[in-house]
């Protein structure tokens, strides 16, 4: 039997098991039919949050961000550009700390953009600051 990974559906946030092997297929969710895999951040919620957090095998790097901030503007483009170089091994997402301020104050959030990268449902790192597409993926890739 071969390994497999759970993969949290960015549409509908349903489970879905994929064999390692054809997670750089892509794939589709067994639920709603909307494909797995984006290569783009996704929007993280409230009501999608904790599923992609804590229910799936992909680490996820959050940006907590909010739209009147300038470095978090200009980091937006080399966040959207990590995340076609990251996945499938990594799901990347983008949390508006305005629209989900609980969320930003459950993670302590004191400046933005902060990035967070969560595996298993806990958080295992954290980076302040704006940065440039590379450095965002050899941050990350250096820590799964």
């Amino acid at each position: 039997m071969s390994e497999s990974k759970i993969v949290i559906c960015p549409a509908c946030a349903s489970a879905n098991r994929v064999p390692v092997e054809k997670l750089g297929l892509g794939g589709t969710c067994g639920r709603c039919h909307a494909p797995l895999f984006q290569a783009a951040p996704l929007t993280l919620t409230a009501a999608n949050f904790d599923a992609h957090a804590g229910r799936g095998d992909l680490p996820l790097l959050v940006d907590f961000w909010a739209e009147w901030c300038g470095p978090c503007r200009q980091m937006a483009p080399a966040f959207a550009a990590a995340a076609r170089e990251l996945e499938p091994r990594m799901r990347l997402g983008k949390l508006d700390t305005e629209a989900e301020s609980a969320i930003a104050a459950r993670y302590a959030i004191r400046s933005i953009p902060t990035m967070i990268l969560f595996k298993g449902g806990r958080e295992v790192a954290r980076q302040s600051g704006a940065m440039p597409a590379s450095a965002i993926v050899g941050w990350a890739r250096g820590l799964i």
